[in-house]
């Protein structure tokens, strides 16, 4: 893969990540905070408490995609960047674009989503 390649997958997923850690700040500053006071009922309460789960489930698949943000420029320190974990062969640069921290290659992410298809 050219270096201009990595380069503009490196500032994507740079900002990306940057984006994850905005958007966790603000939940934490925003909408982790529940006042009983201006909750006038039992209802109001649950359904926030409901909402405040809710969006704690959604941060946490961030958390996930921050890990593999991390692993993917790591990789790009190290020159193994882009390539399957599965076959070991080249992902394309066009899946990259469009996933720029996956691991795998199309062919090997089919594969996954067919075996876990499978078992469900």
């Amino acid at each position: 893969m050219k270096k201009s390649e990595i380069n503009r997958l490196r500032k994507i997923l740079e900002e990306k990540r940057e984006s994850v850690i905005r958007r966790a700040r603000e939940t934490m500053e925003n909408d982790m905070a529940l006042d009983v006071n201006e909750l006038p009922d039992e209802m109001d309460l649950a359904s926030s408490e409901y909402m405040q789960s809710f969006t704690l489930r959604l941060r946490g698949r961030e958390r996930v995609l921050l890990q593999k943000i991390d692993v993917a420029l790591k990789k790009m320190e190290t020159d193994e960047y882009g390539m399957c974990v599965e076959c070991e062969e080249p992902i394309s640069v066009k899946r990259l674009e469009a996933r720029p921290e996956t691991e795998l290659c199309i062919r090997c992410k089919e594969d996954q989503e067919r075996q876990e298809r499978d078992f469900t």
